[in-house]
């Protein structure tokens, strides 16, 4: 191998695009996320600000995902970040945030307002996020 050939240990690639609507459902099952319907999924990725996948460059399959919804002005909502259990450890949650976090630092006018309902403890907190109580609390409806 000569001087300019590059090595590549890192079987992950973190991609700029929204994942295919299976994939998605599949991704949330897999993370024990609730099931969204598949009309949901089809209506609402296509609406979306922003979307990174993960993808493991050995077999081309899509192992984690994360992206923004909101107006594009006021309010972001950072949504479905989910990684296969299979590829879970390997810091690609950090790397999907980290897209996600790029995309508002370059979109985002000042004093906007972004959010995320966290169901890992101690993993949102290194990006900056903290709780919303006692300012403010989450609350939420599903419908029927």
């Amino acid at each position: 191998m000569s001087d300019s050939e590059e090595t590549r240990t890192d079987p992950y690639a973190i991609r700029k695009r929204l994942p295919e609507p299976e994939t998605f459902a599949r991704l949330r099952e897999a993370a024990g996320m609730t099931p969204r319907s598949f009309e949901g999924i089809e209506r609402g990725l296509p609406h979306s600000l922003y979307g990174v996948v993960a993808v493991h460059e050995p077999t081309d399959e899509v192992v984690g995902m994360g992206r923004i919804v909101g107006d594009d002005g006021t309010v972001y909502h950072i949504s479905d970040m989910a990684v296969h259990p299979d590829h879970q450890r390997q810091g690609l949650g950090t790397r999907i945030m980290e897209h996600l976090e790029a995309y508002v630092e370059e979109t985002a006018p000042p004093n906007a307002y972004v959010n995320l309902l966290a169901d890992v403890d101690g993993f949102y907190e290194q990006f900056g996020y903290e709780e919303t109580r006692p300012a403010s609390k989450g609350m939420y409806r599903r419908t029927e």
